[in-house]
């Protein structure tokens, strides 16, 4: 019989750490679209794409080994980002929204973008959005956005200065961009869909409305020239402020479309090329940062927002493993659907070369921006968010930093992880993979156990085995969507 502990101490940052933050470290968040574990050359010798930024960024600061988004799809976990929360939470209860849905982020909350902005921050977006503009029209029904109006709610009326950026994914309609709370130029012609989707590249994007000047292989290098000025004005202008940039790439999601700078640079197809141009891209940044001797007194986080979206195809004929040894892929219950790359630099308070083999989630970027500030989140913000600051600045804790995690699939299916143990409520990937459910047989399993540690890769189903762990495990995940909020000094 195993059972679970009660709870898990988790640290308190105030008696483990000696921060020496004297000052407002500028903070630059880059969310890959679609990364994998395996993609990087760090995480993965024997990876087919060449990353030497994101490498030698990991050599410069830590890589996380058990970093988890808290969607395997993409707008749940960037309102998890941004909001600290759980999107499950909000009205997105499965999938993700589209090109036209209205915003997500619920008027009033607080974000990551509007808390640095109190604390006189300069606050960038660029990039794909993905959380929709504009309020619903409840009386009449019209839940659609209407581009000809102004986008708010939208970035500008949720903690940002400035955004720049596409509405939702590379392949997905309207296919504009919008500077701050309009667009750039208006979608007033059309593109097709099947006709498209080989041509320069693998992958496809959906028919629909299109901007005359808008070229899909245009926006990775478009977005990563916005983000480089953000930083190059601020540091010129405004140089005793500091800055948050929030640079959600549109890479390497379908489609896949490299510049021809990029084409047949790596052993794995144009996957492989796009994710090597999403190094490109990090390293930009890189170089931008150490032009304006912003290096020292920035910290920079680059991971992706789910798992990759790589078939076992894929793995036969390139012999490159994105998701490395991981189940599944994006959209997935499974492992390969949420487990991500995470690697965070910050010199003079983050250990350089270090691996970090915590627990965190992308939910606790807020609660971590919080702590060093010094400011304490209210009740109604960041409620499933956790501090990692303390072990960012003293790896080598011998305490979790958090007691669970959740995570949630593309169909809605959920997981909950304490320690080794995961239990997935259901049978099957809950996403992508087939099958995506199962029909439990009347002796059978209803959902899945594994222990991570003995079985990493989640072939040995233990539900049966471990009746007293299933019912803990339950029960917890009951308390935490009863309740309303996972992190642990809400608690009474």
């Amino acid at each position: 019989m195993t059972t679970l502990p009660s709870t898990v101490s988790t640290v308190n940052s105030q008696t483990l750490t000696n921060n020496n933050i004297t000052t407002q470290p500028n903070i630059v968040f880059i969310l890959a679209d679609d990364m994998g574990y395996g993609d990087l050359g760090c995480y993965n010798p024997d990876s087919k794409i060449p990353t030497p930024n994101m490498d030698n960024l990991a050599s410069q600061g830590m890589r996380f080994t058990d970093a988890h988004s808290p969607s395997a799809v993409c707008s749940p976990t960037r309102y998890g980002v941004l909001t600290g929360r759980y999107a499950w939470r909000s009205r997105l209860k499965n999938g993700v929204l589209w090109g036209y849905s209205t915003s997500l982020i619920e008027k009033g909350r607080t974000t990551v973008a509007s808390m640095l902005k109190q604390r006189g921050y300069t606050t960038g977006c660029v990039g794909k959005w993905h959380l929709g503009f504009q309020n619903g029209d409840p009386v009449n029904r019209k839940n659609q956005v209407d581009y000809n109006k102004l986008l708010q709610p939208g970035p500008i009326t949720l903690g940002f200065d400035y955004f720049y950026g596409i509405p939702a994914s590379l392949d997905m309609d309207p296919y504009i961009f919008i500077e701050n709370d309009r667009p750039v130029e208006s979608a007033t012609e059309m593109i097709e869909d099947s006709a498209h989707r080989r041509q320069n590249g693998g992958g496809f994007w959906r028919g629909g409305p299109i901007a005359p000047n808008f070229k899909h292989v245009d926006v990775l290098p478009i977005i990563t020239q916005k983000s480089v000025e953000f930083i190059q004005k601020n540091a010129k202008e405004t140089p005793e402020n500091p800055f948050f940039l929030y640079f959600p790439l549109t890479a390497p999601h379908t489609p896949w479309i490299p510049t021809k700078d990029f084409l047949g640079k790596s052993g794995a197809g144009y996957y492989g090329d796009f994710t090597t141009q999403v190094d490109w891209s990090v390293g930009q940044i890189m170089n931008t940062l150490k032009q304006h001797n912003l290096t020292e007194n920035t910290l920079i986080i680059i991971t992706s927002d789910n798992g990759s979206h790589w078939y076992q195809n894929d793995i036969e004929q390139f012999d490159h493993r994105s998701n490395l040894h991981l189940r599944g892929q994006k959209a997935d219950i499974w492992e390969g659907g949420h487990r991500i790359p995470f690697i965070a630099r910050w010199p003079k308070h983050i250990e350089a070369s270090t691996i970090n083999d915590q627990t965190i989630c992308l939910t606790d970027l807020m609660a971590t921006i919080g702590e060093i500030l010094d400011e304490d989140l209210p009740e109604n913000a960041g409620e499933d968010s956790i501090s990692i600051l303390p072990t960012l600045v003293n790896h080598q804790l011998d305490q979790p930093i958090r007691d669970t995690i959740i995570n949630h699939s593309a169909n809605g299916t959920f997981a909950i992880r304490q320690g080794a143990w995961k239990l997935i409520q259901g049978l099957g990937s809950g996403g992508f993979s087939s099958p995506q459910t199962v029909e439990p047989s009347l002796d059978g399993p209803t959902g899945q156990l594994y222990n991570l540690d003995d079985d990493p890769s989640e072939t040995n189903n233990l539900y049966l085995e471990q009746p007293e762990c299933v019912e803990q495990l339950t029960k917890l995940l009951d308390t935490y969507q009863d309740q309303g909020y996972s992190r642990n000094y809400f608690s009474p």
